[in-house]
């Protein structure tokens, strides 16, 4: 009879290490709905807003002299011909050529404004952000359609001793006003090629990787 309770406990004892050796090689927490590699329908996606650092071209028609190609100041204001100091960051292109169209129209008749963006770095919120234990920790301008391996492409994968699988992401949402954190599975996705731990982004999405512990 002892025989057989030490063979239980010893058996007991095997399945609680295989227990936690599981829970700790994977992310706790809720986890996000898997994305495809390869998105089978391309979307739009929010309305872009303008950001310190963008380069953007106004254009206006039959009066090419009052457009310019400019670059947003880090203050969020841009300065063209006949507008002095106008905020750019925290509008769309179509706002953005909007508000010059009501100044020019103090000066021409009738203005016509288009604003492109050539080159985005994003507003701050419309960032994703990548920390931790990558390649190169970086922040990202957020594009339609973005999913975790490509930000993980874009910062140069996991360093040597990342817990990909211990990750998690913070967003915030808007409904509660309150940041949610997601578990990741980023071991998996790169290191295994399991497309399930590939999610999509959302702008202002933060990604913390941690190193391992031993």
């Amino acid at each position: 009879m002892k025989i057989n309770r030490f063979s239980c406990l010893l058996a007991s004892s095997a399945v609680m290490s295989l227990a936690l050796t599981g829970c700790a090689g994977s992310g706790s927490g809720p986890q996000l709905p898997p994305a495809s590699f390869v998105a089978m329908q391309e979307g739009p996606g929010e309305d872009y807003i303008i950001g310190p650092l963008d380069e953007l071209t106004i254009f206006v028609w039959r009066n090419p002299e009052l457009g310019a190609k400019v670059q947003v100041r880090p203050d969020g204001r841009i300065t063209t011909p006949l507008i002095t100091d106008m905020p750019a960051v925290g509008k769309t292109p179509k706002m953005l050529a909007d508000d010059i169209t009501l100044q020019l129209s103090q000066f021409i008749q009738d203005p016509l404004v288009s604003v492109i963006v050539n080159k985005f770095s994003g507003t701050y919120s419309q960032q994703v952000r990548v920390i931790g234990a990558t390649g190169k920790p970086a922040s990202l301008p957020y594009r339609a359609n973005m999913t975790l391996l490509d930000a993980m492409i874009a910062v140069g994968g996991l360093s040597e001793y990342a817990a990909g699988n211990r990750a998690k992401l913070i967003r915030f949402d808007k409904e509660s006003g309150k940041q949610k954190e997601f578990a990741l599975r980023l071991g998996d996705l790169l290191r295994k090629g399991d497309s399930k731990a590939n999610v999509m982004l959302m702008p202002g999405d933060v990604i913390i990787i941690p190193e391992s512990q031993f």
